[in-house]
């Protein structure tokens, strides 16, 4: 509580927006973090699995799918008897899902990135008229130390207000190429098993 109580005597009245802004942005962080990295480790494996069975994605073992590319392709296989435009159109239903799930919450770290600093340079300004307004009530000479000691204490939320916004706009632009790039690995995947499938099926028909 004494480390809070300091920030707020530090930050002023935009401590605890400021404060839940921060708190946020880690949280989204670890967040996207954590889900990224489990998405692309767990989609590399089954790449791996799936090539050393020859791409047999019909044989490969998709009951209870946990990657998301075991995902796409159990559904690709389940209409494996469609005709292929079918397929690709659930293919592509399903990245649009998939996009809107890897891409979830860079939205919010970009609107903290955005009001961050304007919280800060609000409070900035609430300093600075709390200081003039009580530099005008008090009757004592005004000296450069307090100035200093009150414009110092105004600046610091601008500066907190950066300090949230670099890592909040920062995380929203690699986490969004990062999952721009499992997308792009999804959707190479699921033509490779749209093409496997389309073969089987034309050469079961041919038989």
């Amino acid at each position: 509580m004494s480390f809070l109580n300091q920030l707020h005597q530090q930050l002023g009245l935009m401590s605890w927006p400021l404060i839940l802004c921060s708190v946020l942005t880690l949280a989204l962080w670890l967040e996207r973090s954590l889900s990224l990295l489990w998405i692309s480790l767990s989609g590399e494996q089954e790449k791996r699995r799936l090539r050393l069975h020859g791409n047999a994605y019909p044989e490969a073992d998709i009951a209870a799918p946990k990657s998301q590319i075991l995902q796409g392709c159990s559904l690709l296989v389940r209409h494996r008897d469609c005709d292929k435009t079918t397929r690709e159109d659930l293919a592509s239903v399903w990245l649009q899902q998939q996009r809107r799930r890897l891409h979830g919450g860079l939205r919010v770290l970009t609107l903290v990135g955005v009001i961050s600093p304007l919280l800060g340079l609000l409070g900035t300004v609430l300093g600075l008229i709390e200081m003039f307004r009580s530099i005008g009530e008090s009757g004592d000479p005004v000296t450069p130390a307090l100035l200093a000691d009150g414009l110092g204490l105004a600046m610091s939320t601008t500066a907190a207000g950066l300090l949230i916004a670099l890592p909040a706009i920062a995380g929203a632009q690699l986490f969004g190429l990062w999952a721009d790039r499992l997308l792009d690995k999804l959707t190479d995947e699921l033509n490779q098993c749209n093409l496997y499938l389309e073969g089987v099926r034309l050469g079961g028909s041919a038989t």
